[in-house]
């Protein structure tokens, strides 16, 4: 295995990152991975040390072809694959989101994935840091959502409706402060309202 410098500051360093973090060759080989990696790839990572991404990611399209991730015909247009050949060849970082189906616990899941490439050089040797971040929330929000037309509520995944605050919290941790449009304020402030629109007609545009 590749080794690099105070091996346990960087190993510490790597199992720091709250993602799934893997060290590739241009094969998109693995030659290391962090801790928050394990869940994904379902096995310790010294298993799958120069496995290749799909074979160790579990993706159905890995054994396709008897030559593995990156030889059949789904593979060409593999974001993970592709991303990590334009980060060798023109150094440079690339962010993308992609759609993978990997097969786990004996199912096949829709996974939705943010992918960080960056270029690593170590001892004359060129590599890539791949990243893989989990967006499968944020694609469910891109859908449509139920919401109440009255008191703007969300209908969630188990079929009770939560306040949209409450809604955005669960699912991706956003707390709200709250203020109040100017229609509003003029609804339920009409005479402070047109006070202000007295003072400076253009009050709406800075409220």
């Amino acid at each position: 295995m590749m080794k690099f410098p105070d091996d346990s500051f960087f190993s510490a360093v790597l199992n720091a990152m709250p993602s799934p973090v893997f060290i590739v060759d241009n094969d998109v080989r693995i030659i290391a991975a962090n801790r928050a990696a394990r869940p994904l790839i379902g096995e310790d990572a010294s298993i799958v040390y120069l496995h290749r991404s799909g074979e160790a990611l579990h993706c159905i399209h890995s054994a396709d072809t008897a030559g593995g991730c990156g030889k059949g015909a789904h593979c060409q247009s593999c974001v993970i694959r592709s991303s990590v050949a334009e980060s060798f060849g023109n150094k440079k970082i690339l962010r993308r989101a992609s759609k993978m189906m990997l097969q786990q616990e004996g199912k096949t899941r829709e996974v939705f994935l943010l992918i960080t490439t960056a270029p690593l050089k170590y001892e004359g040797s060129q590599y890539v840091v791949l990243t893989l971040e989990d967006i499968n929330e944020l694609v469910e929000l891109r859908k449509l959502l139920p919401i109440c037309a009255s008191c703007k509520k969300i209908r969630n995944e188990q079929e009770y409706w939560d306040s949209i605050e409450a809604y955005f919290k669960q699912h991706l941790d956003v707390d709200f402060t709250h203020g109040i449009c100017p229609e509003c304020f003029e609804r339920l402030y009409p005479d402070i309202a047109a006070e202000l629109a007295r003072k400076r007609p253009d009050w709406k545009r800075h409220y």
